[in-house]
């Protein structure tokens, strides 16, 4: 959920999180758990304010109406995870991404320099448009602004081993590296996204992304790496233009966030969504601050067929998985299905996995939330959640003694 409160962007950022996490840690109002320990609620999802707002539509006004030709101004297991990447490396996924360059054109071919220092935005976006329905191959050290590249139906990206592209110096509390919207059919292998969050001026917001998925079909990202991003590594919600048109059948293997300030990955709303064996890790700097959140926007989100296989969440301030449904309930009925299996989660401050902010005033919201097989530090947190709401499932948690 976003929020439109200008003013709590210009606050500190460590500020705003400690305030926000502090705000949603009350004295739980229900306790499933593995070892019935007493615990303090984990963060919420986002602001609390009643009128979020659309990343997408604040990123159209900021960026001309989002034309692609703008010009820009504690085990030991779990503790190795916690390593800040730093550079590309070669990306490995259960559905492993292709290195081989047969049948590719190369985006060096549309004047993608690829040198660590000039402005590629604009040529690498005239080689999207030009290579639909074929495989482009990126190269080399990549540098865009924050004006982002937006994919095409039919894009096919390829990133050679080693390849990235990074933000350069920007003044934006918003930008989408990646936008996947209103499109079909569309692969990207071994991404690796740098927002370059340490070149940022800007004084606060949280909606700068990896990747943003919005009201697209048939999407699969195959080992994708998105780091130091000023809001999330990846970001999921429903078409902008087009009603009642959830992400559909988003598949995502091996991702890997690390460094983000909001979150790993948000799901505000979708349709079929799989995630396999992603890594989520060291996500600090604004409210949330979880690994993967679930966080509605409002009563027309969805979220059915939403899959997580075997998540790793690491040293997340706000905690690792956190679902928020206090903007769910309204005049639609919904029926959620979120299942979540072998979930690693040991270090995160703020928990392993929370349930929390639903309130059915007479509205229906069923189906249900389950988390099989978890390793936990801490056991799950359920805070505010109308008894009529979905069932929360956990079955076989294994809590981790500190």
């Amino acid at each position: 959920m976003f929020s439109n409160n200008t003013q709590a962007d210009t606050q500190a950022d460590n500020s705003v999180v400690d305030n926000r996490i502090a705000t949603r840690r009350k004295l739980l109002t229900s306790l499933i758990a593995g070892s019935g320990a007493f615990v303090l609620a984990a963060c919420g999802g986002g602001s609390d304010s009643a009128a979020p707002d659309s990343v997408a539509d604040r990123w159209r006004k900021r960026n001309n109406g989002g034309a692609s030709s703008a010009t820009p101004a504690s085990s030991a297991s779990s503790a190795s995870a916690t390593t800040t990447a730093s550079a590309p490396a070669a990306a490995s996924s259960t559905n492993a991404a292709s290195t081989s360059t047969a049948g590719t054109i190369a985006a060096s071919t549309f004047g993608v320099k690829a040198d660590g220092s000039t402005n590629d935005r604009a040529a690498l976006q005239a080689a999207i448009d030009g290579t639909v329905g074929q495989i482009l191959m990126i190269s080399g050290q990549v540098r865009i602004d924050t004006t982002g590249l937006k994919l095409r139906t039919n894009t096919h990206i390829r990133f050679a081993s080693g390849a990235s592209i990074k933000l350069l110096p920007h003044n934006a509390d918003i930008y989408q590296m990646m936008l996947i919207e209103d499109v079909s059919n569309v692969i990207v292998e071994n991404a690796y996204l740098d927002g370059s969050k340490e070149l940022n001026s800007a004084s606060g917001g949280e909606h700068g992304m990896g990747f943003s998925i919005i009201g697209a079909q048939n999407v699969h990202l195959i080992a994708p790496t998105t780091i130091n991003t000023w809001g999330d590594g990846i970001y999921i919600n429903d078409s902008q233009s087009k009603k009642n048109t959830p992400t559909y059948n988003l598949v995502v293997d091996n991702h890997k966030a690390d460094g983000c300030r909001r979150q790993g990955v948000s799901i505000i709303s979708g349709d079929t969504i799989t995630f396999n064996s992603p890594v989520w890790q060291n996500i600090n700097g604004t409210a949330p601050a979880c690994g993967l959140d679930f966080e509605p926007n409002d009563n027309s989100a969805v979220f059915k067929s939403i899959t997580i296989n075997s998540p790793t969440t690491a040293n997340c301030k706000g905690g690792g998985i956190n679902v928020w449904f206090g903007s769910l309930p309204g005049p639609i009925s919904k029926t959620v299905t979120i299942a979540i299996t072998n979930h690693v989660d040991t270090t995160s401050q703020g928990g392993s996995f929370a349930v929390q902010g639903l309130s059915l005033d007479g509205y229906v919201v069923n189906g249900q939330i389950s988390s099989s097989n978890p390793k936990w530090k801490y056991p799950l947190i359920v805070e505010q959640w109308d008894n009529s709401g979905p069932r929360i499932n956990v079955t076989n948690p294994t809590i981790v003694k500190s």
